[in-house]
């Protein structure tokens, strides 16, 4: 039967090559992948749900490691599981997992491990990255859009709410969206009181 590989990059800095080409030395008929997180649901991957569609009983899927299906303890379980209910088989590069080699019960328990190691690994890194964001905000560093406006046109909105004109009148005539100019004005006034 058909071997399928898939590849997962979280963002588009990572580089999908490195494991296009295990995938290829490990000769998959087959190879797909998607650039999104591993904390996303099944749904929001759609060559992943194409392929996991497509394949048959009797196919494997070979992937570089267990978290390239998901970083959710549940996620790598279930999906496993339904893998292994419609006969077929899932062997990873990292040799962790291997189903054409391994018993059920002995497969589930390795995945439950790795599932859970995932997990504890996101939580992490998500906690790492709330502790960097708040010494880097603790520094004064700005997160968000960066403004696309500058100070005259801040003036040009004040000066024209001083005349009395409306949010959408000022928006259209500076080319701005009406809630961008709504929150200049909002800020300016708050500042002008001592408000931060």
């Amino acid at each position: 039967m058909t071997v399928y590989g898939y590849y997962r990059c979280s963002t588009t800095q990572q580089d999908e090559e490195r494991q296009i080409r295990a995938l290829k030395n490990a000769n998959c008929d087959f190879i797909t992948g998607d650039k999104i997180t591993g904390t996303s649901d099944f749904n929001s991957r759609p060559e992943l749900s194409k392929l996991l569609n497509e394949m048959e009983t009797g196919s494997t899927l070979i992937i570089s490691e267990l978290s390239r299906l998901s970083r959710s303890f549940i996620g790598m379980v279930n999906e496993v599981s339904n893998l292994l209910e419609r006969g077929i088989q899932i062997i990873t590069l990292d040799n962790r997992l291997d189903t054409t080699r391994m018993p059920k019960e002995i497969t589930m328990l390795i995945v439950s491990i790795l599932g859970y190691a995932a997990s504890q690994e996101l939580q992490q890194i998500k906690s790492r990255t709330e502790e960097g964001r708040q010494v880097a905000k603790s520094r004064g560093v700005k997160f968000g859009r960066k403004r696309v406006y500058d100070q005259f046109q801040i003036q040009q909105i004040l000066k024209m709410r001083d005349q009395g004109d409306g949010y959408g009148t000022i928006a259209r005539s500076l080319g701005m969206s009406r809630g961008t100019v709504q929150k200049i004005v909002n800020r300016e006034k708050n500042a002008a009181v001592g408000i931060q």
